[in-house]
């Protein structure tokens, strides 16, 4: 129990550091940060890498995204971030895709990074919910244990319990229209790359619409411990308190957190090589969470207890012909190597690879691990007859 209640405020309080900076404590800007013009000061034009910052306009919001290689004939990939995070996280990515001739577009959902980032419940944010037009409910599941083995008939709620669009279906479909409407090409044709908690959008995504894409990389799936399908009786009236008072009252918990030093410590958790947690990294993934919205989008997300998991997507019958890689970097202190393991059981996962020595982001903890990795997957992908073009968006 204490082992569980442990990981839970360590699950909830990873994202009270990375929220909500007054300007002040911040230290000098690095040169990458060129202000965009038209009122929009806090975007900066480019990323560390010098990679442009563009942006598209979705049901009425604008996304940004990231996009590299687009002269290249090669394979399309779409880089899917994961949890309070955002398209700079593949910073050390991009250029290396780019250079083996693949188009690469990297982007930030719908609340993260400098997306718009609507109130969760408001009539607007209603408008575009994924949830809409589903028919849900609460269906049974085989889930995976953290010892390897399996929980057989689990209940798995999968309605956002606030309404909220900050969810996977509306990520899903964020994800395919961006795929039909920027990246296009034919169809079958983009490999998918997702990092934690961005593999539940990506498996989503390729369920929902499978002829849009060939394949998905995880790097480091996420269980989601704070989903009531994922703990112990006892535990969701603590869980659904604790996140009722983030909601409430959690400001003044981020604002003490919230300082670069702080942030920089906590990030030594996730990260096993401390030398990779730079200023770099501290200021591309805390500058978009200044803007206007994202301190409610996070405890939003905080309040995310339902919606599909892993195991069960990667059962679904209509995946059994999708291919599926997972790495997973062996000094992850959150996701557990034997569950991760256990996914060989399931059809379309092709391989799985342990990355010694690694954290839960390995792809910007170890880029030139992941990289050739990344690069070997998307070859081996079955490519698409160039006639056969996807369709596009309604």
């Amino acid at each position: 129990m204490a082992r569980i209640l442990r990981r839970l405020i360590a699950a909830l309080l990873f994202a009270a550091p990375v929220v909500f900076v007054s300007s002040p404590r911040r230290s000098t800007t690095p040169r990458h940060r060129l202000r965009a013009q038209a009122g929009r000061s806090d975007i900066p034009e480019t990323n560390p890498q010098g990679i442009r910052n563009r942006f598209w306009q979705w049901r009425g919001q604008r996304i940004r995204y990231q996009a590299l290689g687009e002269e290249n004939d090669g394979p399309s990939v779409l880089l899917v971030h994961g949890l309070f995070v955002n398209a700079d996280h593949w910073r050390q990515n991009m250029p290396a895709l780019a250079d083996a001739g693949f188009r690469v577009y990297s982007i930030d959902l719908l609340g993260y990074g400098y997306s718009s980032k609507p109130p969760p419940t408001s009539e607007e944010s209603l408008a575009i919910n994924g949830e809409n037009g589903r028919r849900l409910g609460s269906p049974f599941a085989n889930l995976g244990t953290a010892w390897g083995g399996e929980r057989l008939d689990v209940e798995v709620p999968l309605s956002h319990p606030l309404g909220s669009v900050y969810n996977f279906y509306t990520w899903s479909e964020q994800l395919r229209d961006f795929a039909r409407e920027v990246i296009r090409g034919p169809a079958r044709s983009i490999a998918l790359v997702a990092n934690s908690i961005g593999s539940i959008s990506g498996l989503q995504a390729a369920l929902d619409e499978a002829e849009l894409f060939n394949g998905l990389m995880i790097l480091n799936p996420n269980f989601r411990e704070l989903h009531v399908a994922e703990q112990p009786d006892f535990l969701p009236p603590i869980v659904s308190a604790v996140q009722g008072a983030l909601r409430e009252n959690g400001q003044g918990l981020f604002d003490f957190l919230a300082k670069k030093d702080i942030v920089k410590q906590i990030l030594k958790e996730p990260y096993h090589d401390p030398s990779t947690v730079t200023d770099e990294l501290v200021d591309v993934l805390l500058s978009p969470l200044l803007t206007p919205g994202a301190a409610d989008v996070v405890f939003d997300t905080l309040s995310y207890s339902a919606g599909p998991l892993p195991e069960q997507l990667l059962a679904d019958p209509r995946m059994t012909s999708f291919p599926v890689w997972v790495c997973l970097g062996d000094k992850d202190p959150w996701t557990p190597a034997k569950r991760v393991r256990a996914l060989d059981r399931f059809l379309p996962v092709r391989r799985i690879d342990l990355l010694p020595g690694i954290g839960h982001c390995p792809h910007d903890e170890a880029p030139d691990v992941v990289n050739p990795l990344l690069i070997e997957f998307v070859r081996q992908l079955p490519q698409p007859d160039s006639q056969e073009v996807a369709p596009l968006a309604a």
